[in-house]
């Protein structure tokens, strides 16, 4: 019979949460990415004023989050698309050796916002964009639901690095 406390290599007590987040969030990313496209046409609408600080644009970005690394070639996105799978492995992998909600729900974020933005760059060949925070005359980066869970995300599992990591090194001490 195996030892309960060995690690499981891609299943842990908190992986139904991160996974069933990470679906959720490609799911929502997708479905908002195709109404826009489809039908409320952003593309040919242009710029929309939402509220004093929000606008709908269409921006096709060929980098990652917040147009980094931008990409324009096939190959480009394809390498981004095999780096987006490698980071939701990863993410999966770490993921079953997590204790904390806050880190687990973190990784689900960051995978739904890789699996989302890398449908894209298989369908568009780039990932689809709409809103564009501003104040004044200062507009942040163009963004979807997909970046805004990896930002998010980013911030659990740094927690989860930092903060978690001492509580089971002090545990153990």
């Amino acid at each position: 019979m195996p030892d309960k406390s060995e690690r499981k290599l891609f299943w842990g007590p908190l992986s139904a949460l991160g996974l069933s987040l990470g679906a959720v969030i490609a799911i929502s990313d997708q479905i908002l990415k195709w109404w826009m496209l489809n039908v409320f046409e952003i593309e040919a609408k242009g710029q929309v004023a939402v509220a004093p600080f929000l606008d709908l644009v269409m921006v096709w970005n060929r980098g990652i989050s917040f147009g980094l690394f931008q990409q324009g070639s096939q190959i480009g996105q394809i390498l981004l698309a095999v780096l987006a799978v490698a980071a939701v492995i990863g993410l999966t992998w770490w993921l079953a050796s997590m204790t904390s909600v806050i880190g687990a729900v973190g990784a689900g974020l960051v995978m739904g916002g890789a699996i989302g933005n890398g449908i894209d760059r298989l369908v568009y060949g780039a990932v689809a964009d709409f809103f564009s925070f501003h104040v004044g005359d200062f507009y942040w980066y163009v963004f979807n639901i997909a970046d805004a869970a990896i930002v998010v995300g980013v911030v659990g599992l740094m927690y989860e690095s930092i903060f978690e990591s001492h509580k089971k090194v002090s545990k153990t001490s």
